[in-house]
């Protein structure tokens, strides 16, 4: 991937990851039963995605981030 998409990539993942942290953190309404949606599994699932484009932008930028090769 190149800078564009994953800074793209990187926006979408942190705008899902707060909008899935709100719908998470609304308080239960008995009346409609169980929510059915796991939000905060979600909002888990997009901050993992969100480091790992983190990491990918400072490998673009020309850090390196690997380890060193054992011999």
């Amino acid at each position: 991937m190149d800078l564009p998409v994953t800074l793209a990539a990187g926006a979408a993942f942190l705008i899902l990851a707060v909008i899935f942290g709100w719908l998470g953190a609304r308080p239960i309404n008995v009346l409609k039963g169980p929510r059915l949606m796991p939000w905060r599994p979600m909002m888990m699932a997009c901050v993992v995605g969100l480091m790992l484009m983190a990491v990918h932008l400072v490998n673009l930028l020309g850090v390196s981030t690997g380890g060193q090769p054992r011999y």
